[in-house]
């Protein structure tokens, strides 16, 4: 439950061990005790045969098999109008033990656009003995592909600040506008009524029934737990297990939720500035204290946005303007895992150090999905605000008899928050839509807490959580009948696949070897990966032309555009001093063509570069001018050791480090 980013939490974790071959380091693992075995699922016909008489198809650029289901729009008129919803499978390779479901983020993110790359991050062991499964949820990607970019992007981007009366005014507007304008932009108004999450666990069940299972292992993280627990209320009999990640507690109202996650978003972002000063290379570019620096740029973006040069991905530069909402949003989106905070502070630091606004931007146009180039909303397949608003108002009712009643309730109860919170309040207003949305529930009633008798349930979350608090997961843990909680100090939203050990073990040694952790276990965690320094603006600060290339190196790897890339669509961003890089994907690996491209006054490269997926390999050759010129080879090798070789300012260069 949360409108910013619903869609980033997943790229965030598909990202992992991709861009440059850089990869987490593992943490320390921590031993479960009680070992008693999990039953195996009574086998079925085998899984590749199901899954020919059911029609499956390769699922498109993966591994998996695609199975189409034609499922009744709304469950309870079986015999009604049908819509299809697409699974897919990736039979186990060994022994089987019964299928492992994901419900993945969101809502509105497709799984099966994840599913290669959340296998890739299990431990082997899960794929052998587990069928793997994703789906994409009714209206999601191949299960419809419902959309309104266009209308998400215009209010994501509007004045969230209610603070006043002619602000909640203006947020009202705001968000009927938006309602009015989704609904028509994602063209099937009649699918409305039947994308909220009771109607979507029925279409796991009719697939649990079509592969002829009767019980399965079911994921869910973040809005996936609400998934998970609604089909677990529904179905006990048909879980061996449970596992939760990221959890909402599915007994709070929409407004009780929404005031502890902008609680939260403001305690992590906190967090974040302040991991920034306890480290010395942030302290240092930042040049101050991070909180006092961040809080002066809010106030100053609130009084009046501000303009900024921004360098194109075609070439040249645009003067653009940034808000405090920009602020915000940039912010919000980057919360999520401890790269992308690090990232973020890279950004507040090049503001603090050289008043520029160009690297923030980047990360407000990757964390609204829009084109750096236009600014436009960039249509994103794997992730849908269409359907986001779809289930959250299918699920979530706000008190009121008429649209007039609930917008001055919900609006009444963000006063205490506007008032109270520093950062981020307007987060509490993310349901507004709601208030306005065609069709919504007016079932007040949440579900009881969930007990699970008798079924293994694991939650797992990071104290630095803010889209699903972590107090949801607590509070959900404590009232299972078999709850066994898994708790990352720091982290990110997600904490399973992460490589951390501590975690990812215990969720491997729960699943094939049925053993049971701890009641609760604390894995360490941090709230943001060490800092790494800026590029200094002039290139007479490097030591020698390897430093140089060493920085450049960092600085393409942390660009929002290349780290949260989906390594598929031919991309280009401009450099910060001048000139493009352009980066896209080869048979082995990934290319770069520098075109002018400086990321230091006085250090611009024209030339091309390659990363090696299976060599590990990173190497560019250019010309560089500026400074000083010369023709020069770089390369980085899977030990990271790093050399250059060729002519600098009329000299013969071999260096290396």
């Amino acid at each position: 439950m949360n409108r910013v980013l619903t869609a980033l939490a997943a790229v965030l974790l598909a990202s992992l061990g991709c861009s440059l071959g850089k990869r987490l380091a593992p943490q320390a693992s921590a031993a479960p005790t009680e070992t008693p075995a999990t039953q195996a699922a009574a086998a079925p016909p085998g899984t590749a045969e199901r899954l020919a008489q059911l029609g499956g198809e390769p699922c498109p650029e993966s591994d998996f098999t695609c199975v189409t289901l034609h499922v009744p729009m709304d469950h309870a008129q079986p015999d009604g109008e049908t819509i299809d919803v697409v699974f897919g499978v990736l039979p186990a390779t060994g022994e089987r033990k019964g299928m492992f479901v994901t419900a993945n983020g969101g809502p509105g993110g497709s799984g099966l656009s994840v599913a290669d790359s959340y296998t890739s991050a299990f431990d082997p062991s899960i794929p052998e003995h587990f069928d793997i499964v994703f789906f994409d949820q009714r209206g999601v990607g191949l299960s419809g592909g419902l959309q309104c970019a266009e209308a998400a992007a215009a209010f994501y981007r509007s004045d969230w600040d209610a603070s006043s009366p002619e602000g909640e005014t203006a947020l009202a507007s705001a968000a009927r506008t938006f309602a009015a304008d989704c609904v028509e932009e994602m063209g099937d108004p009649g699918l409305l009524p039947y994308l909220g999450t009771d109607q979507a666990i029925q279409d796991l069940e009719a697939f649990r029934l079509a592969m002829g299972d009767e019980t399965l292992w079911l994921y869910g993280e973040s809005y996936g737990t609400q998934f998970a627990q609604t089909y677990a209320a529904a179905y006990p009999q048909h879980l061996s297990a449970l596992l939760l990640d990221g959890t909402v507690d599915l007994t709070l109202s929409g407004l009780e939720f929404y005031a502890q996650q902008a609680q939260a978003f403001n305690d992590v972002l906190v967090k974040t500035l302040q991991a920034c000063n306890e480290d010395e290379a942030c302290a240092a570019d930042m040049g101050g204290d991070a909180l006092e620096i961040y809080d002066t740029l809010a106030r100053d973006l609130q009084t009046e946005p501000r303009s900024f040069t921004f360098p194109l991905p075609l070439g040249g530069s645009a003067t653009r303007s940034f808000s405090f909402s920009d602020l915000e949003n940039a912010a919000a989106g980057y919360m999520y895992s401890e790269t992308s905070r690090m990232i973020f502070l890279r950004a507040l630091a090049a503001h603090a150090r050289d008043g520029d606004l160009a690297p923030m931007a980047r990360v407000l146009y990757d964390s609204l999905g829009l084109d750096p180039q236009t600014e436009a909303a960039v249509v994103d397949p794997t992730y849908s605000d269409a359907v986001y608003y779809g289930v959250e108002c299918q699920d979530y009712t706000y008190p009121g008899d008429s649209e007039e009643d609930r917008l001055r309730a919900y609006l009444e109860a963000g006063d205490p928050l506007d008032s109270a919170l520093e950062h981020f309040a307007p987060i509490f207003y993310g349901d507004l839509p709601c208030v306005y949305w065609p069709n919504a529930t007016r079932d007040a009633a949440r579900p009881a807490p969930l007990t699970m008798p008798g079924v293994p349930t694991l939650v797992l979350g990071g104290t630095a959580d803010p889209a699903t608090p972590y107090q949801n997961g607590l509070d959900v843990f404590r009232r299972l009948d078999r709850g066994y909680h898994i708790t990352e100090t720091g982290g990110p939203h997600i904490i399973y696949g992460w490589g951390v050990s501590c975690v990812d073990d215990l969720v491997t040694q729960f699943l094939i070897e049925g053993e049971i952790p701890e009641s609760e276990t604390m894995c360490e965690g941090v709230v943001a990966d060490d800092f790494v320094s800026l590029s200094p603006r002039s290139a007479a600060a490097f030591a020698d032309p390897l430093d140089a290339f060493a920085s450049l190196d960092d600085e393409i790897y942390y660009l929002p555009e290349y780290y949260y890339w989906d390594y598929a669509t031919p991309t280009s961003v401009g450099c910060p001093f001048g000139g493009t890089l352009a980066f896209d994907v080869t048979d082995t690996g990934e290319s770069f063509r520098f075109d002018s491209c400086a990321f230091s006054d006085g250090f611009a490269l024209r030339g091309d570069g390659t990363y090696d997926d299976e060599a590990s390999l990173f190497t560019i050759e250019a010309t560089v001018s500026g400074l000083a010129s010369g023709d020069l080879t770089y390369t980085r090798e899977a030990d990271w050791s790093l050399s250059l070789q060729g002519t600098y300012d009329g000299q013969e260069v071999d260096l290396s480090q």
